[in-house]
């Protein structure tokens, strides 16, 4: 299946980024490999059996709105560990969803300053690394 979307990974571990055009995926790509996170897919993402890749003709380009389009380092992969959803809008205290079975589903606002390190927390959470006392990761 393909999807409207990019993707970025940690230690393996894919982000999925989903929502409308405009709606700040690649904006938020580009801030999370600041932060050390790899380029897996920008615009368009293959996803098979819960495992993102970009469409060959795509594998290592960015998109960087006002600017052009960039060939950057990438990985051709990862594992979708973690699905955020750009177009809604977040809930203070969310319940847990799910994008598919295994894969949680949080909703993020994108021009949020702290949007890159909030994700970072969920994807923490998402992989066990982090306890979350209250929302969309507590049990």
């Amino acid at each position: 299946m393909q999807v409207h979307g990019s993707c970025a990974a940690r230690d393996g571990a894919g982000v999925l980024l989903i929502g409308p055009s405009g709606s700040g995926k690649s904006d938020l790509l580009l801030r999370l490999l600041d932060r050390g996170y790899m380029l897996v897919a920008d615009d368009r993402v293959d996803i098979v059996d819960g495992v993102a890749c970009a469409p060959s003709a795509l594998a290592g380009l960015l998109e960087v709105r006002g600017l052009g389009i960039f060939r950057l380092p990438h990985v051709a992969c990862a594992r979708i560990a973690l699905a955020v959803d750009l177009g809604s809008t977040p809930e203070r205290l969310p319940l847990p969803g799910w994008y598919s079975p295994g894969v949680p589903l949080i909703a993020l606002d994108a021009t949020a300053t702290s949007a890159p390190q909030r994700l970072t927390l969920a994807l923490d959470c998402a992989l066990g690394r982090t306890h979350q006392v209250v929302g969309a990761f507590a049990t």
